[in-house]
């Protein structure tokens, strides 16, 4: 009840239910152990297709804070509060302090302050997503510590300095997702260390230096977006023929030539390599390449002919121009 005392939901009435002494039926977003009739998870998400948000023909709004009370639900394995939009306030740092928590999902809000410094003692915690909200400080040390962690969403908020050096610690991670903050240094060479990593998003940060090469040798990294940071040095040519399909590096200061290293293992949805400092020709490899379906190798300093045969016949000359001499179709003859 402090928890809900905290918060001001006006109108879906979601916290109507929570009546009575008896939390563990009827409650909306409030389940039980069965074993200890203690509290396991709180769910409560604002964009949802349950019956009171269809009826009221309206997404959730909710404004007040978190409150510290929500630590002493010491049986607490789920928390989920999501895209509310107008919740602020901080993360409680008694957080930490939850030992069974292994969801913690608070996406859409408008949180400040800074990840709970022990964030690290939670060795069961999954999923914790912080997503869209106005988060600052640092990425704390302790996060590699989460030995559970299988999906870590931080997008879009304020967060500054390094990515932890020993972030390869974080063995079960499957997503990563950092893009949209002011993250600066350099990419740590310990992510090629977490082999289920499928998705790793720093896109729109400001990273500097060269791209890891063991990226590419990653069995089953299938998205890797980097665009949109101060990314310097050569294009690693295990990037080229490796399990990625989505391949985004755009917006950079990636310099010298496009390994000419293409071939049946190159397998690409799409590879946006646009606004870097490539130059020499277009690989002929490229045709060589099982798949590609969008290429975008426009803003370089590139320059000869434009190889003939897929994928470049399906291409637009958008995908080449603002490039030092290049020719042949779709741009002018050669």
């Amino acid at each position: 009840m402090a928890f809900k005392a905290a918060l001001h939901e006006p109108y879906l009435g979601i916290f109507n239910s929570w009546a009575g002494h008896d939390c563990c039926h009827n409650w909306y977003g409030v389940s039980c152990d069965p074993m200890t009739k203690r509290v396991a998870d709180i769910n409560l998400r604002g964009e949802s297709e349950d019956p009171i948000f269809e009826k009221a023909h309206r997404s959730g709004f909710m404004t007040g804070s978190i409150s510290p009370a929500i630590c002493r639900l010491n049986r607490l394995s789920s928390l989920t509060i999501a895209d509310w939009k107008g919740i602020s306030g901080i993360i409680p740092p008694c957080i930490s302090n939850l030992p069974f928590l292994r969801i913690l999902d608070l996406i859409g809000n408008n949180i400040s302050g800074e990840i709970p410094t022990d964030i690290g003692r939670l060795s069961r915690l999954t999923v914790f997503n912080v997503a869209d909200n106005r988060l600052t400080g640092t990425i704390p040390r302790s996060i590699t510590n989460l030995s559970s962690l299988m999906h870590l969403d931080l997008r879009s908020n304020q967060i500054s300095g390094t990515l932890p050096t020993n972030f390869g610690k974080l063995r079960m991670l499957s997503r990563a997702l950092l893009s949209r903050n002011r993250l600066t240094g350099s990419i740590p060479f310990s992510i090629s260390y977490i082999y289920r990593l499928s998705d790793l998003d720093l896109s729109f940060n400001q990273f500097s230096g060269s791209i890891p090469e063991g990226l590419g040798k990653m069995a089953v990294l299938a998205t890797l977006n980097l665009d949109g940071n101060r990314i310097s040095g050569k294009l690693p040519t295990t990037l080229l023929n490796s399990a990625i399909s989505i391949l985004n590096l755009s917006r950079n200061a990636i310099d010298g030539y496009i390994p000419d290293v293409f071939g049946p293992r190159s397998y690409f949805t799409a590879i946006d390599l646009s606004y870097n400092l490539l130059r020499g020709r277009i690989p002929k490899s490229i045709t060589a390449a099982t798949y590609i379906g969008h290429l975008d190798l426009s803003h370089n300093h590139l320059c000869g002919p434009i190889p003939v045969g897929s994928p470049f016949d399906h291409l637009e000359a958008s995908s080449f121009v603002f490039n030092d001499c290049l020719c042949g179709k779709p741009l002018r003859p050669c």
